[in-house]
């Protein structure tokens, strides 16, 4: 079992987020979940999931969600944070984690990593995680790219442990669904973060048939 954070930031694709903290609590993993303020309402927007005005609420309805979507009996931890809190462990570079991901990143966000400007707990975690050489994951979420946004994220993606996942969906497996392709990026996410989970169905080379669902 490992310990992971989630920072779900003000990004169209909240279904990104949710679905990997949906993959890796399915798999047992401790997660801490951190929404910007932003995150709240598109997340409300975007998945119906009201997530409420604290750290509590959010927590009730993700796991309410989870449970509805069918979280495995005995999945693992699961703390959401307030964003403010910067007294939170996930602050500190003491508290051991084996990796973060924020799905998806803002363009907001990413410039805030990309300079240090460490605003609030989410982009406190991820230069947590850039300081202590950790796995850091970022799912930008934009369109079109601008220079600035191509310049921050290429600076990220030069710092050891830093990788730079794009929601960008493929279609050689004949998705069928929204999900499915939401969940061909999560499979991404995961192949960056936690080898070993098989989330997607994987190409399999020219010809091949499409994979039996999971």
């Amino acid at each position: 079992m490992s310990t992971f954070v989630v920072g779900i930031s003000g990004a169209s694709g909240a279904i990104y987020g949710i679905r990997l903290v949906q993959a890796l609590s399915f798999h047992g993993h401790r997660l801490h979940v951190v929404f910007s303020a932003t995150a709240r309402s598109i997340v409300h927007d975007e998945t119906g999931i009201d997530l409420g005005p604290t750290p509590d609420s959010a927590h009730a309805a993700l796991t309410a969600y989870l449970g509805a979507q069918g979280r495995a009996p005995g999945a693992g931890e699961l703390t959401v944070h307030g964003e403010r809190n910067l007294y939170s462990a996930i602050a500190s570079g003491s508290v051991p984690t084996d990796g973060m991901v924020v799905a998806p990143a803002s363009m907001k966000t990413v410039a805030a990593i990309a300079h240090g400007y460490a605003d609030g707990l989410l982009t406190r975690a991820a230069d947590v995680h850039i300081k202590e050489g950790r796995p850091l994951v970022l799912v930008p979420r934009e369109c079109p790219l601008s220079p600035i946004h191509l310049e921050n994220l290429l600076k990220l993606s030069r710092l050891n442990g830093v990788r730079i996942v794009p929601a960008m969906p493929a279609f050689y497996t004949a998705p069928r669904s929204v999900l499915e392709l939401v969940d061909f990026v999560v499979a991404r996410i995961l192949d960056s973060i936690a080898p070993g989970i098989e989330w997607s169905p994987r190409w399999q080379g020219a010809g091949g048939t499409r994979p039996a669902d999971r």
